[in-house]
């Protein structure tokens, strides 16, 4: 694993030293130098050859958003945007994981001291990813809506279809998703990021995709043509058997550190004997492979995304590692393995 030699970029001098003292803080962190404009940051890029930046959105001349698409499109290179998640400011996000953004952190505006040190302390984490990432050498592609299956040429067979990812994952489901026909077998999906992305990832999720896509709640069906994402970081989401199967939001203490827990909710799969299909994606930290392994035990089909295209690799290797993974494919070859394992298309 390469050690995070850091370029922090941004216009206000209070941040780029708060931004500075927490990285330095942080092992396998060096900041190499800091930048208060794109003009700076282009010249400290080229001399200083950063293997992260940490880029602000709001800048004066040239904005964060149009210098990470210049950086993306003349040297691609791990990008960790910090924006205030205000409602333009999560639009902005999502807009930098669709130019390539590894990450987008909350800038930690109005938080207690206790609420600032726990958020703080994921920066260091995320940076050491952002280095270890594959953002040079992943494709940059989309999924086509599959309008012509959702009308009719897909037809479910029973299965669950379970995936988790963090970092990246934003990217990542929309490419899969984009696969997904509007009969799409029923899925739920955990996605560990900030709560306020997610919420605008699914709105503009349910209305490109072909089918329903909802934040996960209590009590909600598996039913086919609607996906369901979890990311409360209060609550867990498991599997209740039954005709059909329902979701369970509950309150328990997180499971190695995750809340919501991937393994828990692979398990409760596994143990309630429903026919499904599991996959990890590409994150932080090894959530998901010890749940991926008692789905395998059960006899369900499991997957990783291919650790080579993965924008984070940390949890498909994981996953691989535990010898939890049946097949590691790319993301449009999950997408099609996911949809052949759980239904039938016409010719």
């Amino acid at each position: 694993m390469h050690d995070a030699r850091v370029l922090v970029v941004d216009d206000s001098a209070a941040m780029r030293a708060l931004f500075c003292d927490v990285l330095e803080q942080s092992k396998n962190v060096v900041v190499v130098g800091t930048a208060a404009s794109a003009a700076e940051a282009r010249d400290q890029i080229a001399e200083l050859r950063p293997n992260v930046v940490t880029l602000d959105v709001e800048m004066p001349g040239m904005s964060g958003i149009e210098f990470l698409e210049e950086i993306m499109t003349t040297n691609p290179m791990p990008v960790v945007m910090l924006s205030a998640l205000t409602q333009s400011g999560t639009e902005t996000s999502l807009k930098a994981f669709e130019l390539g953004a590894v990450e987008c952190f909350p800038k930690p505006l109005k938080a207690t001291p206790e609420q600032f040190a726990k958020t703080v302390g994921k920066l260091g984490k995320i940076v050491i990813a952002a280095a270890n990432s594959n953002v040079r050498d992943r494709p940059r592609h989309r999924g086509p809506k599959a309008e012509g299956a959702g009308a009719g040429g897909y037809a479910p067979n029973g299965k669950i279809a379970a995936f988790s990812t963090s970092m990246g994952g934003v990217d990542a489901l929309t490419e899969v998703l984009g696969h997904y026909p509007k009969n799409c077998p029923p899925t739920v999906i955990i996605l560990q990021t900030e709560p306020a992305l997610v919420e605008m990832f699914i709105a503009r999720a349910d209305k490109d995709c072909a089918c329903a896509v909802k934040a996960a709640a209590d009590g909600a069906e598996l039913v086919p043509g609607t996906v369901h994402i979890a990311f409360n970081p209060g609550k867990h989401v498991i599997v209740e058997p039954g005709s059909p199967a329902r979701l369970r939001m509950v309150e328990r203490d997180p499971v190695e550190g995750f809340r919501p827990s991937a393994t828990l909710l692979f398990g409760t799969i596994a143990r309630g004997g429903l026919p499904a299909i599991g996959a990890v994606l590409t994150g932080m930290g090894e959530d998901g492979a010890k749940g991926l392994k008692l789905l395998q035990a059960a006899g369900c089909r499991t997957l990783a995304q291919d650790r080579a295209t993965a924008t984070v690799p940390q949890a498909p290797s994981a996953a691989v590692e535990a010898g939890a993974v049946d097949a590691e494919l790319k993301l449009e070859e999950l997408a099609a393995d996911v949809l052949a394992q759980c239904g039938t298309a016409d010719g």
